[in-house]
């Protein structure tokens, strides 16, 4: 697994500004495996089939797969990037929605201090669109649908969140989608950030990037 990692600090009267720059890839993880510092779970009802975290090859690269086509509706698979600690800043991953007769979803999650406590933005290619959820506690939370959103299915997209306190601003493919504010607050400390799906979702995921703004830590 390749991280690069930059750090900026800017300095201007008494006031300091650092952001920090990560970007986690898959071409040196072995194929056929979770890759190694990534934790591998599901989140939800338990009557559905194991999830299937994987690393393969797809187009010529590496990326992380979830590949279990039997989950039950209430399964979500989820797989968080172990070191990783995420609050105010950007978030976004490359994902490609392959298959599934539920749910063809995938999305980027923030702030997560396990499987089962974490916000979500997520696009659904059968749906058409966008939304933010919380999932506290392992139950998910609707913050906010935006319908009407192509999300073709076989192609690859790119879902950005910004957040900034309970302000979260999502883009897909560098188009803004919407912003919203949770009211409720739930969780505002920083968190692991990672990927996940939903029921029988086959999903690829490639270059999970955050720029972090720590000044607020």
């Amino acid at each position: 697994m390749r991280l690069n990692y930059c750090l900026i600090v800017v300095v201007c009267g008494s006031l300091t500004t650092a952001v920090a720059d990560e970007k986690w890839t898959f071409e040196d993880a072995q194929v056929g495996t979770v890759p190694q510092g990534w934790l591998a779970g599901v989140t939800g009802a338990k009557e559905g089939a194991a999830p299937r975290w994987e690393v393969r090859r797809d187009e010529g690269r590496n990326l992380l797969a979830q590949l279990e086509s039997g989950g039950a509706r209430g399964d979500f698979p989820v797989c968080l990037k172990a070191d990783s600690k995420f609050k105010n800043g950007t978030v976004g991953v490359r994902l490609k929605p392959i298959s599934g007769s539920i749910d063809q979803a995938g999305g980027v999650v923030f702030r997560a201090s396990d499987r089962d406590n974490f916000y979500i933005a997520r696009a659904n290619a059968l749906e058409n669109n966008i939304s933010i959820y919380v999932t506290r506690n392992g139950k998910r939370e609707t913050i906010k649908y935006w319908e009407n959103i192509e999300v073709g299915l076989n192609q690859w997209h790119e879902l950005r969140v910004e957040a900034k306190g309970f302000t979260f601003k999502v883009w897909l493919n560098d188009n803004f989608v919407g912003e919203i504010n949770d009211a409720n607050q739930i969780f505002s400390g920083a968190g692991m950030v990672g990927v996940w799906t939903k029921a029988d979702s086959v999903t690829y995921f490639d270059t999970l990037a955050v720029s972090d703004d720590n000044s607020e830590r």
